[in-house]
């Protein structure tokens, strides 16, 4: 690693999902460009992660001022960022989650269609090794998923038989077989925000090697502080390594830390916006528990064995949100009924949400190191989806023998997926970034990461970011 470096090809900000699969795409196009990589966190090794896990979200919550604690917003600083503590869960988004206000008059359309990033999104999984169905589906493909799928559950199988079309394996990047590089087939045990066997993706496990490229310099413990820029052009970035306040030249800056970081950076640079971070938004999901009827469940093959999309699609995505059913296959939470042990089906029903104004990312008069967090609410979109679920759940759960039904009373805190601070568009009075994830004023500036997402669909977003990265990218250097 150069100690000493002042100029680069590109500054890259974080080296989460957004950051290392743009560098990825850059490397295949530019291979023995100088890149300079900053990350706030430090580099541990998976063991470490473990071990360490609490005093990491710890750290987290306390590189921010939440306003609201009773909203939780997950992720962690470290190589990695939060691919070190997510479930791996990969679907895609339909084609008509990108289509909103042409489909159903609610919110916008995103300035890319589903076509323009389906290539994309295969090469994503490629990389992440994803295990998915052999066929079924909402998402239109280009090539079969690159790992076999996992074994559905018995309700999983009875569902699907039902409705075809509206039930699948989930895929998910948590392999059912040894891949290249040597990661196990996933253990099912359930515990995947820290696997135990180094099974899922992460950056750690599969893209390290990018970052150890001569050509690479990875800071770490590194807090960038703004962006440098002049006459419409970014000139580099300025943060703090260790006690030293540092600067480095480059003619393209990618900023892929998270939506409430990505903000804060551009607010603190002086490029704020009618639309910078503002909307922070995420999922609102709620867990159901279904007891069957003679009917035993925990046989799948992994975590969320089956995801289905009765209540996603339809007429109903006018007036309330779209929601994805994930079913649960562990860990095992047994029913205390003699001979009856298995008959239960836990489930997670995830609906969308919409950028609300009032639920932002700002800088604080208190504390000029730290961004406030502000959320006020789920909008009425979403409220009207979990409204419905009373009604809506039990035809969707038709095929089974359902004996009872528990919706939870309140929804669970929050998701883990921290989205919709700098929105792409087309229009730079409504938008932070264009379809190419280019800063409209600042042209060699791009944004990265779910920050850039105009609107939240219920598909966990994190293989839709690593494909936005890809592409950006590739029509970076094109």
């Amino acid at each position: 690693m150069r100690t000493q470096a002042e100029s680069y090809d590109l500054i890259l900000v974080g080296t989460s999902f957004a950051s290392s699969f743009f560098l990825l795409e850059y490397q295949r196009r530019r291979p023995g460009a100088r890149v300079l990589a900053l990350e706030r966190g430090p580099l541990l090794s998976h063991a470490e992660h473990g071990s360490r896990a609490g005093a990491l979200d710890e750290d987290a919550v306390a590189s921010f001022r939440n306003l609201t604690p009773s909203k939780p917003w997950v992720f962690r600083l470290a190589f990695g960022g939060s691919s070190n503590c997510w479930a791996a869960c990969t679907p895609r988004m339909t084609p008509e989650d990108f289509e909103l206000k042409t489909r159903y008059g609610v919110a916008v359309d995103w300035p890319i269609r589903y076509d323009d990033l389906e290539r994309h999104y295969s090469e994503a999984e490629d990389v992440m090794a994803v295990a998915g169905p052999a066929s079924g589906g909402p998402w239109p493909r280009s090539r079969p998923f690159p790992q076999p799928p996992h074994r559905l559950s018995e309700p999983d199988r009875r569902l699907q038989h039902a409705q075809p079309d509206l039930w699948c394996v989930q895929p998910c990047a948590r392999p059912t077989r040894p891949t290249t590089r040597g990661r196990l087939a996933c253990c099912a045990t359930g515990v995947c925000p820290q696997c135990p066997i180094d099974s899922k993706f992460t950056i750690l496990n599969e893209l390290r090697g990018l970052y150890d490229a001569p050509a690479v310099d990875l800071r770490t413990g590194a807090q960038v502080l703004e962006i440098d820029h002049a006459g419409g052009v970014a000139t580099g970035v300025r943060w703090t390594e260790g006690l030293r306040d540092r600067r480095a030249s480059a003619p393209v800056v990618a900023l892929g830390a998270n939506a409430i970081f990505n903000p804060y950076l551009l607010q603190r640079s002086g490029l704020d916006g009618p639309e910078v971070g503002r909307g922070l938004v995420e999922q609102v999901s709620i867990e159901v528990e279904v007891d069957l009827d003679g009917v035993d469940n925990f046989g799948g093959s992994t975590l969320v064995s089956a995801i289905g999309y009765p209540l996603h699609d339809g007429p109903h995505r006018r007036t309330r949100a779209a929601a994805l059913i994930e079913s649960h296959n562990a860990p095992v939470v047994l029913r205390d009924v003699r001979g009856r042990w298995r008959q239960r089906l836990g489930l997670r029903v995830i609906f969308e949400d919409l950028r609300q104004p009032g639920n932002r990312v700002s800088t604080s008069r208190d504390d000029a190191e730290r961004p406030d967090v502000r959320f006020e609410s789920h909008s009425p979109y979403a409220r009207a989806g979990l409204a419905s679920l009373p009604e809506a759940l039990p035809r969707a759960l038709d095929a089974l023998p359902v004996e009872r039904m528990r919706i939870a009373r309140e929804p669970n805190a929050g998701e883990g997926h921290v989205q919709c601070t700098t929105p792409m568009g087309t229009d730079p009075g409504t938008s932070v970034v264009d379809s190419d994830l280019r800063h409209h004023q600042i042209r060699n500036l791009l944004v990265l990461g779910a920050s850039v997402f105009p609107t939240c669909p219920p598909a966990n977003p994190t293989l839709t970011l690593s494909a936005l990265s890809l592409r950006a990218a590739e029509r970076l250097l094109t």
